[in-house]
């Protein structure tokens, strides 16, 4: 009786551990609308590919970064990108640096502020074939934004950028050596 005893608490244990594990994990894991695509581990080790700074309603800052397969791409000129390439923007809110400007002889110095968001494209021709061959996710906070709206404004911009400049495989940053 008492080993049956210690087997259910045994188990009450694992199921337990298991359901806080998946739990505590979940908006990591959970995909986008629309496209399904996750927030990949590791992203923030990746390497740099390009930096950006947009105007207006946006303002913000931006890093560009990519998983080897992307920066392989990306150094070798190669277009259209191979599957599993993938790109992830982070963005932070732009704005002047008071403090290092008080160093320099003139107001100059610009700095992210607060994150706004991570956005993730994912090269995949046959599961995103209706979209150029990319999947598209937006994340706040490591969570996707739910708004399908969101992920399908994404398509809708870089569409554009591929009528104006056919071959660019749908992406709007570039590589210097």
């Amino acid at each position: 009786m008492k080993t049956i005893g210690i087997i259910a608490l045994g188990l009450v244990t694992l199921v337990v551990g298991v359901s806080t594990v998946a739990t505590a994990e979940r908006p990591i894991d959970q995909g986008s609308p629309v496209y399904g695509v996750t927030l990949p581990k590791e992203y923030r080790d990746w390497k740099l590919i390009s930096v950006a700074q947009e105007n207006g309603k946006n303002n913000d800052i931006r890093a560009i970064l990519g998983n080897d397969m992307a920066v392989k791409a990306y150094r070798a000129g190669r277009r259209p990108f191979p599957d599993g390439a993938i790109i992830v923007r982070l963005a932070w809110h732009y704005q002047s640096s008071p403090r290092n400007d008080a160093v320099f002889p003139a107001p100059q110095s610009f700095v992210a502020g607060e994150p706004t968001n991570v956005q993730v494209s994912v090269k995949d021709s046959k599961r995103y074939a209706a979209t150029g061959g990319w999947g598209y996710g937006q994340f706040e906070n490591g969570i996707p934004n739910p708004d399908p709206a969101v992920v399908q404004a994404c398509f809708a911009c870089h569409v554009k950028l591929e009528k104006l400049e056919k071959g660019a495989d749908f992406v709007f940053t570039g590589y210097s050596k």
